[in-house]
């Protein structure tokens, strides 16, 4: 089976003109950190550190403060960061926002991160190409929809192809694939053994996709989640537990 992970995080840093700049990641654990700094006249000496809902590190300085104080000052609140973000996740839904759509802007696809660049005269609205979204400016179509109807195709083709392959290698063939707009239900299976999948789940690495496909398609066999049947999810994918468990530890990132 196909296994992607999530690559290292990347820190964006926007100030009060909206610029954004790349910066070297300061957690090498920290899944899809970023960090805004706002400036304030009226601020004259102190520097304030906030975690906001969706997991970002946002600091308050005066107008002129060098960047190296102000990462300086990052750098010694590292425990703080992590502790806070600890508890964010520890708290299912809690690191949510809503999308702004921005150049810089990162988007999961596959269990990996791509910026978003703004781009003019093309034929495609929005296209995933050497690792950058690249969304046409000269439009007024809403972003989110556009993003919402690339991953849907997306996880329409993948997911077609991922449950024919293993549907053919187990003998469970379902009657049909529809893709939905599921926020936490990943997949179902209904009384006539036609499976259905959130668009979503294409966010996930392929092995997380896989076991979603795995205990649908195991659903054709058995209907319910007795210990029978996770026995048999086991017997397919000695090591869906892992891969449960990152849509539990995880899943509240796959939004859009």
């Amino acid at each position: 089976m196909n296994n992607t992970g999530p690559p290292g995080a990347t820190t964006i840093m926007r100030d009060s003109t909206g610029k954004v700049e790349k910066q070297a990641s300061l957690f090498k654990d920290a899944d899809f950190l970023h960090y805004q700094v706002v400036r304030s006249k009226n601020r004259k000496r102190t520097m304030t550190l906030k975690i906001e809902r969706d997991g970002t590190a946002v600091i308050l300085v005066p107008e002129k403060t060098p960047k190296g104080e102000i990462d300086r000052f990052f750098r010694s609140k590292i425990d703080w960061i992590t502790r806070k973000l600890s508890e964010y996740r520890s708290t299912p839904g809690a690191m949510k926002s809503p999308r702004l759509f921005l150049p810089g802007d990162r988007f999961l696809y596959l269990g990996e991160e791509f910026p978003l660049e703004m781009i003019d005269g093309v034929r495609k609205k929005l296209v995933l190409s050497r690792g950058v979204f690249k969304l046409c400016s000269d439009h007024n179509a809403d972003p989110r929809q556009l993003f919402i109807d690339w991953y849907k195709q997306r996880a329409r083709e993948i997911f077609t192809e991922r449950v024919t392959h293993y549907g053919r290698q187990l003998g469970l063939e379902p009657s049909g694939i529809r893709i939905s707009s599921a926020r936490t239900r990943y997949g179902s299976c209904s009384p006539d053994n036609s499976l259905s999948f959130s668009y979503r789940l294409v966010m996930a690495p392929y092995s997380v996709i896989d076991y979603i496909i795995i205990h649908e398609l195991a659903h054709i066999r058995i209907k319910n989640h007795s210990k029978r049947f996770w026995e048999y999810v086991g017997k397919l994918m000695p090591d869906y537990k892992e891969r449960k468990l990152w849509l539990t530890q995880k899943g509240h990132l796959l939004e859009i």
